[in-house]
């Protein structure tokens, strides 16, 4: 039997008010309740905000580390050729056991595109989604389709632990890492065993990719939480690295472990890429609990 989702106690009186909150009269608080409530209704961010105190309460503030996750928008091919040599494979008929070392070694599963090199698909994968722009014009969306039950291993750490890399090597400096030397880069990524199917997603191409609630996720505005800690639809204060807004657990992650661990949703393309992968501050979360 499935183990029980984590379900938020009420907060005891005498706790943080909204007022403390750096940020609270700021926020735009109408775009906020538009995505919780999956409304596209226009109203104030007075409105909204007198909404939000009305019917919640903040709950246990909780020390956090927020990173940055996006939709990758890359180049791609329907079939196998010279410059998209690698697949992009769909989810197998029954469940995969195999390690990502043995799957690049050869795996006769259905393959959905191709894309130009292993970093590619590498880092399509530990996002979890993307866009790829096929030779035609047209753009196939790809999201999350199935893992294997190999646990996730964070690259970057083991390079930051090697002492490969800084600190606060960004993803772009990992992918350069991991390109110099194809050889070395691939054995590395061997490293995280973990791998990712995909399935095409029929989105219109103003949304985001589906999270994990099943809804499309906002750019600054959808995280991706563990759900034995916050339950998933739940609306979170965040306050970590610059970032002081409301925003709503829609999403996970194979790296999201923990009561404190929170990704933030950056957006489509190159640019929230740069932001994402730059982003990694500690801070503190609140939850909002239901009065």
């Amino acid at each position: 039997m499935a183990a029980p989702r984590a379900t938020l106690a009420a907060p005891e009186t005498g706790r943080l008010s909204f007022s403390d909150l750096p940020g609270w009269r700021e926020d735009d608080l109408a775009l906020a309740r538009r995505v919780f409530e999956r409304s596209s209704a226009p109203q104030s961010v007075q409105h909204a905000r007198s909404v939000f105190e009305t019917d919640f309460a903040l709950g246990h503030p909780v020390s956090c580390h927020l990173t940055g996750y996006y939709e990758p928008e890359i180049e791609g091919s329907l079939h196998a050729t010279d410059q998209f040599p690698v697949p992009l494979h769909g989810v197998p008929e029954t469940p995969c056991t195999l390690t990502r070392a043995q799957i690049e070694g050869g795996f006769d599963g259905p393959v959905l595109a191709w894309v130009r090199d292993h970093v590619e698909r590498f880092f399509l994968q530990v996002q979890g989604s993307g866009r790829l722009r096929l030779q035609d014009g047209t753009t196939l969306r790809l999201g999350f389709g199935a893992k294997t039950a190999h646990p996730y291993r964070s690259i970057g750490q083991v390079l930051r632990d090697r002492g490969e890399v800084p600190v606060d090597v960004t993803a772009d400096q990992v992918k350069d890492w991991l390109r110099a030397d194809p050889e070395r880069g691939r054995a590395m990524m061997a490293r995280n065993p973990s791998y990712v199917f995909f399935r095409v997603q029929n989105l219109p191409d103003t949304t985001g990719p589906i999270g994990t609630l099943g809804l499309p996720v906002t750019a600054g505005r959808s995280i991706a939480v563990d759900p034995d800690h916050i339950p998933l639809g739940t609306l979170v204060w965040l306050d970590a690295g610059g970032v002081t807004r409301l925003c709503i657990a829609q999403d996970t992650g194979s790296a999201i472990k923990g009561p404190g661990r929170v990704d933030l949703f950056m957006g489509t393309g190159a640019e929230a890429g740069h932001r994402a992968g730059a982003l990694n501050a500690t801070g503190r979360l609140i939850p909002l609990v239901r009065r």
